[in-house]
């Protein structure tokens, strides 16, 4: 019986010498480096973005601020080749977190990509359709037989395709060639083809007389709209929790002053600096509530556009099985920031056709 006894307690003591000893050090050690991909080459010196917070966290080095002196160094990579490329270094464990759009992220998924959606970073950005200034097209319905120029892969790629449905053509309907931001306006100017899609950069080219817009998605359906969030590597985050809520933390404080109408003219002046004049972020913002597209959240519109994507993708062969997605979107850490920086309700969540909820607003999901 006392040899049962001491055994008994030698095994409390030890559970609770383990249990101390493992409050007494650190749960993990935090990362040298933390990397993010950002799908789109950028510009300026140094590389930046725009049309999402996550340039103006960048531009005013609020994450370098966020980690200086914890010995943790932010390195932010550019990739010309978009979401495709980012698929790439996140399967190679060449970078971390990922801003990115719904296709790519979604194709990466279905390739077995681990990863987890933390808030969304620049939302409802809009398609145009392009020709060189002496076209005569005029429309969608005007590209049948037409070459025209589709980086394909994107977030705009199905909203292109979904464009040319809503016009009674399909993309077999086109000569599609498939070519990136800067290969696609040096064809259109040369007129190596006869129109292209894409999204605000081209109004640069409008504005200096070298390509006309003939159509638009802005004031259309939500749905012909494209979305873009913030991913991270679920190992990652499952081994570095403080980190991620930290990058969280300051991409929540950039989308809550990009989101505020007083900042309007200097937040089209950070974005100019990657080489995008203000007069196109202006023109790709009219009469748009900055609120309404800097928004984090991951409400029932974000959710039920990533599912529409799901199946156009799959309908049109980009993905070969179904994935989730509910269980894909990981705002534990949005959450906690909103409640943190006092602004769980400045935003407004929208329902599913990407109108507002007339509930009181949340920090959604």
């Amino acid at each position: 019986m006392i040899t049962r006894t001491l055994q008994s307690l030698a095994r409390r003591w030890g559970a609770a010498l383990s249990l101390g000893l493992a409050l007494a050090a650190p749960a993990y050690a935090a990362p040298e480096v933390i990397r993010i991909g950002v799908a789109t080459a950028g510009g300026g010196d140094p590389v930046t973005w725009g049309g999402s917070p996550g340039g103006v966290a960048r531009v005013n080095n609020w994450l370098e601020e966020e980690f200086k002196g914890s010995g943790v160094k932010v390195e932010w990579l550019f990739f010309r080749g978009a979401g495709p490329a980012v698929n790439e270094a996140l399967s190679n464990r060449q970078i971390d977190f990922a801003y990115q759009g719904d296709l790519p992220s979604i194709v990466g998924r279905s390739n077995g990509l681990k990863t987890k959606v933390l808030l969304v970073s620049g939302q409802r950005n809009n398609l145009y359709l392009v020709t060189p200034v002496k076209s005569e097209i005029r429309s969608i319905k005007d590209l049948k037989g037409r070459t025209v120029a589709i980086f394909r892969g994107t977030n705009g790629h199905l909203v292109a395709i979904n464009a040319l449905a809503a016009n009674g053509l399909a993309e077999r309907d086109v000569k599609g060639v498939n070519l990136d931001t800067g290969s696609s306006q040096a064809a259109l100017v040369s007129n190596g083809v006869d129109a292209a899609f894409g999204g605000y950069e081209w109004f640069k080219l409008r504005d200096q007389g070298l390509a006309k817009v003939v159509y638009s998605t802005r004031g259309q359906d939500a749905a012909l709209t494209r979305q873009a969030a913030l991913l991270v590597r679920s190992d990652f985050e499952q081994a570095n929790p403080a980190e991620v809520q930290r990058v969280v933390d300051v991409f929540v404080r950039a989308a809550h002053w990009s989101s505020d109408e007083k900042n309007r003219d200097e937040l089209f002046r950070i974005w100019a600096r990657s080489g995008t004049p203000v007069a196109s972020w202006a023109s790709e913002f009219e009469q748009q509530p900055l609120a309404a597209r800097n928004s984090p959240l991951v409400d029932d519109f974000i959710v039920a556009r990533y599912k529409a994507v799901v199946a156009d993708a799959l309908k049109l062969r980009l993905i070969r099985h179904e994935v989730t997605v509910d269980d894909w979107f990981d705002t534990r850490y949005l959450k906690v920031a909103l409640k943190k920086q006092g602004v769980e309700n400045y935003w407004t969540p929208a329902d599913a056709r990407g109108r507002p909820k007339a509930t009181q607003p949340v920090a959604s999901r």
